[in-house]
């Protein structure tokens, strides 16, 4: 008898009542920078030890008045893969032949909400394929206020950032983490 844990077992749906956190998954719609849907089930998963880091991000976020707006989480091999024929540009899309800390269900793309539900001024959009998205890029005073406000939050609650990218963060070392495709999922995201 194999008493492992299946793949299966280490992952989570972070989803409502028990994640209080608003999810847009930005993939599952046309409003990203491929101009189209890459899930065809907008289902938001992270490995269980990402999990718990994104519970301490939210609980923080949530004392300082703000709340947390998920763009992505997981994100099956097969997306990495659709994302990277749209723009094989390794200096914004992770090679898929080495694998994305999102592959692997420990990395999440997100922004902060005000009181009002309103996303904070970061600088630019998410998935701005620009220079601006860069941590220490030369964005409003108010824009770099919210970045380093975010950055406070994810690394207080353990999270390491992506310097060109100012809405991902990931936790440290995720190449320990086994990557993930689709059939490995509860709830399939790409069929």
């Amino acid at each position: 008898m194999n008493d492992q844990p299946t793949k299966l077992a280490t992952y989570v749906e972070i989803a409502a009542p028990t994640y209080d956190v608003d999810i847009y998954l930005a993939y599952s719609t046309h409003d990203n920078f491929t101009g189209n849907p890459i899930y065809a089930n907008p289902h938001c998963f992270l490995h269980k030890d990402a999990a718990g880091y994104l519970a301490r991000a939210i609980e923080l976020s949530g004392r300082l008045g703000y709340r947390l707006l998920l763009f992505d989480a997981l994100r099956p091999s097969e997306a990495q893969w659709a994302l990277w024929n749209h723009t094989p540009d390794p200096n914004f899309i992770a090679d898929p032949r080495s694998g994305s800390p999102h592959s692997r269900g420990v990395a999440v793309d997100l922004t902060l909400l005000d009181d009002t539900g309103t996303p904070l001024d970061m600088g630019t959009a998410f998935d701005a394929l620009t220079p601006l998205s860069h941590h220490g890029a030369e964005v409003s005073a108010v824009a770099q206020r919210n970045r380093h406000l975010l950055l406070g939050i994810m690394a207080t609650a353990g999270w390491d950032f992506y310097s060109k990218e100012w809405w991902h963060y990931q936790l440290f070392e995720p190449r320990r983490y086994p990557l993930v495709d689709d059939r490995d999922l509860e709830k399939p995201m790409m069929v």
